[in-house]
């Protein structure tokens, strides 16, 4: 990559994946995947356009927009759309990279992309985010549909924006399509498909702590970061299972509970509804309830946790706060962000788990962790091709099956090409990493995208 601008996103998703390959059996059996590895690196297509709008002064507004069609051998483009003024080519392409691997292990039929746009919607009248959103779609109304990318919501994007960008691409396409997914009940939406992410990464921490010899969240202290989307919901499902939930964060700080504390249903609710108006925890009153630290993440002042959920955003834990989790006594960080942990936190966790058996910390990586959410968008999917809307409990229960499989499919994967001692749990990282890109190169090979 020494002929390419600086992207240290993508490239450290890139060493994350191609150092757990190199440190397997993988190449020494199949060295004609270092082929694949090379191919799959590089996107089948990056989208670079210009976004015009009108604030409500009238006065012209531009932003960049983007759309990184990473991979489409195993189904349509898949992965979200980023509204952030921290939006780069860097930060989609690791994304976009991370979710083609993600999606493959979800089982389903969907490629891997990311896209959106350095516009920031902090601030913003409704009107204003929908003449952007109009304005985007204008543009990217192009590039996608219901059998070549579907985008999702991602940070900045939640159900406004998705529909504004709906009715955008009905107008502009003249198709009523499944060509977004996390769309409204009433006009083509999945039920639990706001949930699916938070949920889905606690579902699959209960197969991590009962393999493990852990019992399940029952009892578990959790610290949580974020309070949007999935933090609020992976939240609520372990306080749903008699877990403690004892921290929750925004960018501007975080909210921890005393010992004797917890966040209830109810905290989480008033919560979402702050975040809802685009409003920071500061604004949230706790009284005496729970101590407020500002311009901090959580996980050096939660004390002794059973489980961590980075659930923000990239790199939000780092190996200062890996090893003050590891010292209290953490069993498992699993990520509800994408890349949550840095790598040099990740070599902690591995370490430790390599020298401390089964009652070492087990780390879970985002593309497995985090999968639940693209994994009922495809089931959205599915509906909408079918013109069908399921039950609550036919989406649930899909989606509980889904991240046991991807549970399963980085445990077995791990012990098949992963040498280990005998106690010592299997790496999920690296179990999951090689499962995803074994099953995209092989259809890679098979549809003609590279050959040895």
């Amino acid at each position: 990559m020494s002929n390419l601008a600086c992207e240290p996103e993508f490239e450290q998703a890139y060493k994350e994946l191609a150092s757990t390959l190199e440190d397997s059996a993988l190449f020494q059996e199949h060295p004609e995947y270092r082929t694949a590895l090379e191919v799959v690196s590089i996107p089948e297509r990056v989208l670079q356009f210009r976004v015009v709008w009108e604030d409500d002064k009238g006065q012209l507004r531009v932003n960049r927009g983007y759309r990184v069609q990473f991979n489409s051998a195993l189904g349509p483009y898949k992965g979200g759309l980023r509204f952030h003024p921290t939006v780069n080519l860097s930060i989609l392409k690791f994304l976009g990279f991370e979710q083609i691997f993600k999606n493959a292990l979800t089982g389903l039929s969907m490629g891997g992309g990311k896209g959106g746009s350095d516009f920031d919607p902090k601030g913003k009248s409704d009107n204003e985010i929908r003449r952007f959103c109009q304005a985007f779609m204008r543009e990217l109304s192009r590039h996608i549909g219901a059998d070549t990318d579907v985008p999702a919501g991602d940070i900045g994007v939640s159900g406004r924006e998705i529909g504004y960008m709906f009715g955008a691409y009905r107008q502009a396409r003249n198709r009523f399509e499944g060509v977004l997914t996390g769309k409204g009940l009433g006009w083509a939406g999945s039920l639990i498909r706001p949930e699916a992410t938070g949920y889905g990464l606690v579902y699959y921490v209960e197969h991590m702590l009962q393999h493990a010899g852990q019992g399940s969240l029952a009892g578990k202290r959790v610290a949580i970061s974020g309070s949007g989307n999935v933090a609020q919901y992976a939240a609520l499902k372990c306080i749903e299972l008699g877990a403690t939930v004892v921290s929750l964060s925004d960018s501007k700080g975080s909210l921890v509970a005393p010992d004797d504390g917890a966040f209830t249903p109810a905290h989480v609710a008033a919560i979402a509804d702050l975040k809802a108006q685009r409003r920071p925890l500061t604004d949230f009153h706790y009284a005496d309830k729970f101590k407020y630290f500002h311009g901090a993440r959580p996980w050096v002042h939660v004390g002794k946790v059973d489980v961590a959920l980075p659930s923000a955003t990239q790199n939000e834990i780092n190996r200062a706060e890996a090893e003050t989790l590891v010292a209290n006594g953490v069993l498992v960080v699993a990520e509800g962000s994408n890349m949550g942990c840095t790598q040099e936190a990740i070599d902690l966790f591995e370490a430790q788990r390599k020298e401390k058996g089964a009652k070492s910390v087990w780390y879970a990586p985002g593309k497995a962790a985090n999968c639940g959410g693209v994994a009922v968008s495809g089931l959205e999917m599915a509906q909408n091709s079918q013109r069908l809307t399921w039950t609550e409990k036919e989406v649930d229960d899909k989606l509980k099956c889904i991240m046991k499989s991807a549970f399963l499919a980085g445990l077995e994967t791990a012990q098949k090409y992963v040498a280990s001692k005998d106690g010592e749990l299997p790496s999920l990282v690296a179990g999951s990493n090689i499962a995803g890109f074994v099953k995209v190169a092989e259809a890679m090979r098979d549809q003609g995208d590279w050959w040895a």
